[in-house]
């Protein structure tokens, strides 16, 4: 199975075929769709030997015919199965990519299978001939939305809302210029964001209004991009989630990036401390810190703290989390002296690195387009240092700096992860220490993980 959740067979002269909906371990017909001179797609059209790990489908918009959600791929695998499958993802990419064995494999990280998708975009569309409105995930393979009447990866309480959400938008006047509803769930408030091209009418708006009194909904209204968010009414509840491990609670906007499942969340942050191992005297960077995910946990166990992220917007509000937290600790115990910054994490150099001081540990924790910038910045100062061939100069300042002896990161691509553990190990003194996958999706084939890295003594 690839990164895609298909299955992977070969012809007889080695010509590679990849199969959506297939297992491994079928044997299956399947027709072509799409060729190159190495590979082909196929699609699916018979199973002759079915596989142990295939199971039915829970959802009844999964599948591979015309007109099925593509929101998940892999509900006909069982779910131990699907990260299992991650794993060995994981661990090929690192090989192949990076040329990197980890020494240790964790155990995977996962949890209920379904109702934990906390935060999803939803796409709406009146379609004129069937005289009605769909609201839910596109197609497999097409810009079309499924005609979804539930979704089991939803909470129960927002699938229940997506008929009710249908006939809403439906006795919309604006119904043809409202193409999506986002949401967000925090631990004791649910959010709409109704996306709305077009001012809305005052029968529209007290239409939402009595919405969200019968179903305990708030709504945000978005008439540009994601910043332009605000909410229908002022006085409602705040939107936030908890890591009761460490008494820290964060506040987010809907339109703010958090994990989808607060549940896995929690174990992840966990996980990622405890194998970060701080002391009470490290002083710890977290690269990409968001609103604090992880700043605010590290601030419970390090000496200090610093959090980078690349945007002043995104800084402010994770210094607002920061300050609501240390001032609401109800163990009596302050946080550690933390603080935050902006910077472009994606162009950071060898100068950079220095400047911002010596750390103990690294917290990292980038989107999908990885650390590159960071990992080549690590590489550079240890070739200098150990006077490889060809290596940069030293920035000035470095003689009294060292690298991080622990390195924790967070991955949601194990693509570009493997790319910066190629270099972390290869030419910046680092071994990998250990691995795991994070089921942060169950039944899709994203892949989020976590790994260690530890500095060669």
């Amino acid at each position: 199975m690839d990164m895609e959740a298909q299955g992977v067979a070969h012809r007889a002269d080695g010509k590679v075929v990849f199969i959506d909906g297939a297992l491994p371990g079928e044997r299956v017909s399947a027709r072509a769709r799409r060729g190159k001179k190495q590979w082909e797609q196929a699609d699916l059209t018979a199973i002759h030997r079915e596989s142990s790990q295939r199971v039915r489908p829970l959802c009844p918009h999964f599948g591979l015919h015309t007109g099925a959600c593509g929101g998940c791929k892999m509900q006909h695998m069982e779910a131990g199965a699907q990260v299992a499958a991650k794993q060995r993802v994981l661990e090929d990419m690192l090989w192949h990519l990076g040329k990197v064995r980890p020494e240790t494999v964790l155990p995977a990280i996962h949890g209920p299978a379904w109702g934990y998708r906390y935060r999803a975009r939803l796409s709406v569309r009146h379609v004129a001939r069937k005289g009605e409105v769909l609201v839910g995930f596109h197609e497999r393979k097409s810009r079309y939305i499924a005609d979804m009447r539930t979704c089991r990866i939803l909470p129960p309480h927002v699938d229940a809302l997506l008929l009710p959400l249908r006939e809403l938008v439906a006795a919309l006047q604006a119904r043809d210029t409202c193409p999506q509803i986002e949401l967000a769930c925090g631990d004791a408030v649910t959010v709409l964001v109704l996306r709305h091209l077009q001012p809305l009418s005052a029968p529209d708006l007290d239409a939402l209004r009595a919405f969200a009194g019968r179903h305990g909904v708030q709504w945000w209204l978005q008439p540009k991009g994601p910043d332009s968010a605000h909410p229908l009414d002022a006085g409602g509840a705040p939107l936030n989630y908890g890591l009761p491990e460490f008494g820290i609670t964060i506040a987010f906007r809907p339109t703010d990036f958090t994990q989808v499942n607060p549940q896995i969340n929690r174990v992840l942050v966990g996980r990622a401390l405890r194998l970060l191992r701080v002391r009470e005297t490290d002083r710890v960077i977290d690269w990409f810190c968001g609103l604090g995910n992880f700043t605010l946990p590290l601030a419970t166990q390090a000496g200090a703290v610093l959090g980078l992220e690349g945007s002043e917007a995104l800084v402010a509000r994770a210094r607002e989390n920061f300050e609501s937290n240390h001032a609401q600790r109800l163990d009596g115990q302050a946080l550690a002296a933390t603080h935050f910054d902006a910077c472009n994490l994606f162009e950071v150099d060898s100068a950079q690195l220095v400047g911002y001081g010596v750390a103990q540990r690294w917290l990292v924790d980038p989107p999908r387009e990885g650390a590159f910038a960071l990992a080549k910045a690590l590489a550079e100062l240890h070739q200098a240092r150990i006077g490889a061939e060809g290596a940069v100069p030293l920035p000035g300042g470095a003689a009294g700096w060292e690298p991080p002896a622990r390195i924790v990161y967070v991955s949601c691509n194990p693509a570009t992860l493997a790319r910066d553990a190629g270099l972390l190990v290869h030419q910046a003194g680092y071994r990998c220490v250990a691995v795991g996958v994070v089921n942060m999706f169950p039944h899709t084939a994203h892949v989020e993980s976590m790994a260690v890295f530890e500095r060669e003594v």
